[in-house]
């Protein structure tokens, strides 16, 4: 057991806690929960929107800088896997089921439901709901992503630290790092990241539940959930017991392989030219309204300020909790390529993906909606498997669908399970695989056990709450990598010289 480190067992106890709260009192937990991230959505919302926006700006920096051309590695490293690999294993770990979950129903929720300027059912409304979803998933998002993981990948692999989050923080604290601070840090990011992957297997064994039901008449229940949540337990633990090279690689090639029938089978049956015109309008309209979403906070507009707070500053929330472990994944896999090419992968590859599938589910759901079908009062789980139902082939589509979750779900779970075992094992890049055995396991019954009580909002609820302190510690990154960059571009002219 030398190979574990404290961080373990104090993000063990800590999880304990929480999920027996959860447990014992599950009403107060959702109160409570409930209310502390209220008040960081009102009282933070302007925060977060600040903090993403500079993100986006220090990575275009760091693109077209001098500090471009360093590695991440040594000057003769190369890149351990496929350009096509590599973005298939951003795209699985930084999105998975997401996608297949909200694809069709935020577009249609903010055409219908609930719109940002106040308009519903109308061709503006149309247009907003794209260009909203777009700004949810697309360059803000990767941007965070890529701006951790480049900090990771950065000093792990060229500075030669071990693969932590308190590592990055070496240029500004030194040694400090090594001690109590440090595993301070790396505690916050394994909590969040364990809550985080528990929270999303929750939802995608609900929205399997839910297509299996709606395909076979399965019922809903937490006793079909455990079946699925052990289904997949079992094969994504077999996967990260078989690494990095082998499970996760040929899953993230099969769920991009999987992603890509889906929405080419959507683009064909759906309103194909309206889908191509719908594109490249909203793309226009998100790079033109760029900046003023990146921004805008609504302090004179009550009722848009309630949209903001239950859609951009709750998504903003919820990627800083997953930045944790997205990014250590990507940092992983990105080994010998350069920050240049690092930036432009990771910001536009998986934006362009996901913008062109909210685009093509967004406007067949809408569609379908104008037509009379009411895809907008079902459940969110269930809306995609509506709208295949009008669909010619929409049980072959449907199958497809639950079989590319699945995938997701596998994907994104044992990729956790190997960031948990590096964190728990002080960055080792070849993770004890009792620990991820165990890290699997623990996250698939926190998962049961809050579904169970039906207590995934509160779980929500409490990872959203974590991102806030993180979020100092994505602060803290910003003025750690750069003044570490300037260092490493000064040596390397003096070597040069």
């Amino acid at each position: 057991m030398r190979k574990i480190s404290n961080v373990f067992y104090i993000t063990i106890g800590l999880i304990v806690l929480a999920v027996g709260y959860g447990v014992l009192a599950p009403k107060s937990f959702a109160e409570q929960t409930g209310k502390i991230q209220n008040f960081v959505a009102s009282a933070f919302g302007w925060y977060y929107l600040m903090l993403l926006s500079v993100l986006v700006i220090i990575c275009l920096f760091l693109i077209f800088s001098p500090f471009g051309k360093i590695r991440l590695g040594k000057d003769t490293d190369k890149p351990e896997f496929s350009t096509v690999s590599w973005i298939a294993m951003l795209f699985s770990a930084g999105m998975g089921i997401g996608l297949v979950f909200y694809g069709a129903a935020e577009p249609l929720s903010h055409y219908a439901v609930m719109s940002s300027n106040g308009e519903l059912n109308t061709p503006a409304a149309f247009k907003e709901g794209l260009r909203q979803s777009f700004f949810h998933w697309g360059i803000h998002v990767w941007a965070m992503y890529g701006f951790v993981a480049l900090s990771l990948a950065f000093f792990q692999f060229r500075k030669g630290e071990p693969g932590l989050i308190s590592s990055t923080l070496k240029p500004i604290f030194g040694d400090k790092m090594n001690g109590p601070w440090g595993v301070l840090v790396d505690v916050l990011a394994v909590f969040a990241t364990a809550f985080g992957v528990a929270t999303t297997l929750g939802f995608g064994a609900v929205q399997i539940n839910a297509g299996l039901n709606y395909l076979f008449g399965v019922s809903i229940g937490i006793q079909s959930q455990f079946f699925i949540i052990f289904i997949v337990t079992v094969l994504f633990i077999i996967s990260a017991w078989s690494g990095l090279s082998k499970g996760i690689q040929y899953l993230s090639n099969l769920n991009l392989v999987l992603a890509v029938a889906l929405l080419i089978l959507v683009v064909i049956l759906g309103p194909t030219l309206l889908i191509f015109n719908m594109y490249s309008d909203s793309l226009g309209g998100y790079m033109a309204n760029f900046v003023k979403m990146s921004f805008s906070t609504s302090p004179l507009n009550s009722e848009n300020r309630q949209w903001l707070d239950a859609w951009t500053i709750f998504y903003w929330a919820w990627w800083i909790s997953w930045a944790p472990f997205v990014s250590m994944f990507i940092a992983r896999v990105s080994k010998g390529r350069t920050i240049r090419e690092f930036m432009i992968g990771v910001m536009i590859a998986p934006t362009i993906l996901c913008t062109f599938w909210f685009t093509a589910f967004g406007t067949t759901a809408i569609e379908a909606q104008k037509a009379g079908v009411k895809l907008a009062d079902k459940a969110t789980e269930l809306v995609v498997f509506e709208l295949f139902n009008t669909m010619p082939w929409g049980v072959f589509i449907s199958i497809v669908a639950i079989i590319l979750i699945a995938s997701f779900f596998i994907t994104s779970a044992d990729s956790a399970t190997f960031v948990l075992g590096m964190q728990s094992s002080y960055g080792s890049l070849t993770p004890p695989n009792s620990i991820k055995l165990v890290w699997g396991v623990l996250q698939s019954a926190i998962a049961l056990i809050l579904l169970s009580v039906n207590g995934l909002e509160a779980l929500q609820n409490t990872i959203i709450i974590a991102a806030l302190p993180f979020s100092f510690v994505i602060l803290l990154m910003i003025f750690s990598l750069m003044k570490a960059l300037s260092s490493e571009l000064n040596l390397i002219k003096a070597r040069r010289k």
